[in-house]
């Protein structure tokens, strides 16, 4: 591509390496795309569908949450959330589940940091009291079960880390798990049971809280009153 010099030359400068590389750096960088309102959808887009079952009701909710891949193919590829749906044959929830999707999707078109929806959602408790799903964990409401959902999606496409227990911490909590166990001779039907006599965990809601040297430890996310 040739480029037509209209004013007299003066004097040139020759770039140097660093120069050139820091040129093509800044190019590429505002080459990429980020993620914000005005990025139009693909005909395509890719995603993952939850099934919510809760006691409250007969019917199970699907929620589906498709991404967008932006900068596809180059060092730069994003795969972000673009929009959610939810859908059940319950239709006592129809208007705030229409309302809540909408408000998500607009939030995740949006751009920035959008994983501050997994706290607020997960903070909603509903008046008549929440309930216990499989394995001991307590929702606190319909919102918030949505909310650990949306929380599995976002670890599972990077953007939410998922906390890991320390080596020697969990070897602690298997530990305290086999003595609390042996001590009340009724070991856990299965592996990822908890003892039944154990309380629900103000940290990660499980019911795995047990009293272990006078003093309450989780032995789901090894929280514990003595630190």
């Amino acid at each position: 591509m040739s480029n037509k010099i209209s004013q007299k030359i003066v004097g040139y400068k020759v770039a140097t390496e660093e120069q050139v590389k820091e040129a093509a750096a800044k190019e590429t960088e505002s080459n990429i795309i980020q993620m914000h309102e005005k990025v139009s959808r693909p005909e395509e887009l890719a995603g993952s569908t939850y099934k919510i079952k809760t006691p409250m009701s007969d019917h199970a909710l699907y929620l589906t949450i498709n991404d967008i891949i932006l900068n596809q193919g180059t060092d730069h590829e994003l795969r972000r959330p673009f929009e959610v749906f939810i859908n059940s044959k319950n239709m006592d929830h129809f208007q705030w589940i229409v309302a809540l999707t909408r408000v998500l999707s607009a939030v995740f078109r949006k751009g920035g940091d959008c994983t501050f929806l997994v706290e607020e959602m997960k903070a909603v408790f509903d008046p008549q009291g929440g309930y216990f799903k499989p394995g001991g964990k307590f929702m606190p409401s319909l919102v918030a079960e949505i909310g650990w959902a949306i929380e599995d999606h976002l670890q599972k496409i990077g953007m939410l880390k998922k906390p890991e227990i320390p080596e020697h911490q969990q070897q602690i909590m298997n530990e305290k798990r086999a003595e609390f166990e042996g001590a009340a001779a009724s070991p856990a039907a299965e592996a990822n049971d908890f003892p039944p006599t154990a309380e629900v965990c103000k940290k990660c809601s499980v019911k795995a809280s047990i009293l272990m040297d006078g003093c309450m430890t989780c032995l789901n996310c090894g929280d514990s009153k003595c630190g």
